[in-house]
């Protein structure tokens, strides 16, 4: 693919204001940008966005790009759904967050969710028939969702017509920033 190529990527990743994991949102952040791609982040408001690390130190501020409310999801490659108990637990009760998680999955649009992530999925009725993995303690959300939940580092799913790319906690996001890229067909981690 050609840096013109990447650089028509557009992927939308999905927060709250405060709570997001720092590195389930800033690791994919800084690879997919690293490569060209362009990433909004669109959070509650457009107030600062506080991450933590570990769900309790405080972690980097950002500055979102938009409003969940104002998101248009058609204009979008990919959708990212960074974790942290916090942020997951709130992300999940915006009705513009399961909003635009269903609009990529009616779609057909990959959706790229880590951790507590899975939460917002699970809210937007988008995990029925699919096989994901997520933090240990959301299983028995997703199973009485309809999906299927299995203990991996990354967990790609096709079933459906769209693609569900999952990883467990930020430990696993080499394997999930590498599924990101292939979903995006973009040469990543490994090495294609």
């Amino acid at each position: 693919m050609s840096d013109h190529e990447v650089s028509k990527r557009k992927v939308l990743a999905i927060v709250t204001n405060y709570g997001v994991e720092q590195d389930e949102l800033v690791v994919p952040l800084d690879h997919l940008r690293g490569w060209g791609a362009q990433v909004d982040v669109a959070a509650v408001t457009k107030e600062a966005v506080e991450t933590l690390v570990g769900d309790k130190e405080p972690g980097r501020t950002l500055h979102p790009d938009l409003a969940l409310d104002d998101v248009d999801p058609a204009g979008y490659d990919l959708l990212l759904v960074p974790g942290g108990t916090l942020n997951a637990d709130t992300l999940r009760t915006q009705d513009s967050a399961r909003r635009i998680v269903r609009a990529f999955s009616e779609s057909g649009r990959p959706v790229a969710a880590i951790c507590h992530g899975p939460w917002v999925l699970v809210d937007a009725e988008a995990v029925a028939g699919k096989r994901l993995t997520s933090y240990p303690s959301l299983q028995t959300d997703i199973r009485n969702a309809g999906g299927e939940w299995t203990d991996q580092p990354v967990v790609t799913d096709d079933a459906g017509g769209w693609t569900l790319i999952t990883s467990r906690n930020p430990g696993d996001l080499e394997p999930f920033v590498r599924e990101i890229d292939a979903a995006l067909s973009v040469p990543g981690l490994s090495g294609s």
